[in-house]
């Protein structure tokens, strides 16, 4: 595993066996050179550009998920066990408003620890994502969301609602691959 995705680091129990992963993204990704120069498993239906500017933890691969989109070139910060479900668009940069051929300033984008990012969601620039965060399907992030939250789609926002208990599973105990 080490030898093909150098920044895989999942746990031994509970996740996909390395030879299910192999199976799963090394042909499409190495072979036929989907997203091939990214060092961890990308579905082939998903698309990450500019991987050089991720920072990433463990137990977390952007893009492993099919139809992700990531532009990464602004700079993007995710911490550890950070999940992205299908169809997430993670945008770290932008046009310019008043010159379409100019690249906007760079803002970035930071996720922190223990964050679970829903189904067809859109992080824009500048969004930054605090600890321990579970963000709904269909959720547009353009500013700061605190730390023990959940997020959901309102009827013309999002809506921010306070956790009561802390994350339970202490990624930091397993053993990982």
């Amino acid at each position: 595993m080490k030898l093909f995705f150098p920044q895989y680091h999942r746990p031994r129990n509970g996740y996909m066996k390395n030879y299910r992963v192999l199976l799963e993204f090394f042909f499409m990704q190495k072979i036929m050179g989907f997203n091939r120069g990214v060092p961890w498993p990308v579905d082939f239906r998903s698309k990450v550009r500019g991987w050089r500017f991720i920072q990433k933890g463990i137990m977390c691969d952007p893009g492993d998920s099919p139809g992700v989109y990531i532009n990464a070139y602004g700079g993007l910060k995710m911490g550890n066990n950070v999940a992205v479900a299908p169809n997430v668009t993670i945008v770290t940069t932008n046009h310019n408003k008043y010159d379409h051929r100019k690249i906007s300033r760079t803002k970035g984008v930071e996720i922190g620890n223990n964050v679970w990012i829903g189904a067809n969601c859109v992080i824009l620039p500048g969004a930054k994502i605090g600890n321990e965060v579970t963000i709904g399907a269909g959720c547009v992030v353009s500013g700061e969301i605190p730390s023990k939250s959940t997020v959901t789609r309102g009827d013309d926002a999002i809506k921010i609602i306070p956790k009561t208990k802390d994350y339970e599973w202490d990624i930091y105990q397993e053993k990982l691959t």
